[in-house]
């Protein structure tokens, strides 16, 4: 149910301003921080670009990988850029569990464009993510998804899902798993 284009992210307008959708159309997207609440779709929008990027798009899990990982992608990241002229966005989920120390991996390479970060986190960027790396960042904020769009995440899942075609939401039940969900579209899908 992932959505494949900005258009398709639902509930996040006021976060994906103008100049951010210009420059992922651009593909010149900078380094990134995406603060914002489960479910609010933080891992969308990056998936997203990676739909929408010419550059190699990489991705971690910081609660999976730790700075062994990180520097194998990053030397990934170094020779595509100097082998193929090539350009490398690394997608860092829940960036806040890695630790100042291993956050700091990253400081040279974003430095030097090697990679342009995407980092996703629950946690207040100001107290869970280094300085340094927040400096090198536009800190973008999403919030809960609004029970409208939270609507036509159902909608559309209605629609296009095999498991689901046929099946249909009488009016109070829409609004009962909408209240449920409390602005988290992924647990209003399951």
């Amino acid at each position: 149910m992932r959505p494949s284009n900005l258009d398709q992210l639902l509930g996040q307008g006021d976060a994906l301003d103008a100049v951010l959708r210009s420059a992922l159309a651009q593909d010149s997207l900078p380094s990134l921080i995406l603060w914002g609440p489960p479910g609010c779709g933080k891992t969308s929008f990056a998936h997203c670009v990676s739909t929408a990027t010419r550059r190699i798009f990489r991705s971690l899990s910081a609660a999976k990988s730790g700075v062994a990982e990180l520097r194998e992608e990053l030397g990934r990241a170094a020779n595509a850029s100097r082998l193929r002229g090539v350009g490398t966005i690394l997608f860092v989920d829940e960036i806040h569990r890695w630790s100042k120390a291993q956050q700091d991996a990253l400081l040279l390479d974003c430095e030097r464009g090697t990679v342009t970060l995407i980092g996703a986190t629950t946690e207040n960027p100001s107290f869970s993510i280094n300085n340094a790396i927040l400096s090198r960042c536009r800190l973008v904020v999403f919030q809960k998804v609004a029970a409208e769009a939270l609507s036509s995440v159902l909608d559309r899942a209605l629609a296009t899902d095999p498991a689901l075609r046929g099946a249909a939401l009488t009016n109070d039940a829409r609004k009962a798993l909408v209240a449920a969900a409390d602005g988290d579209a992924r647990v209003a899908l399951n």
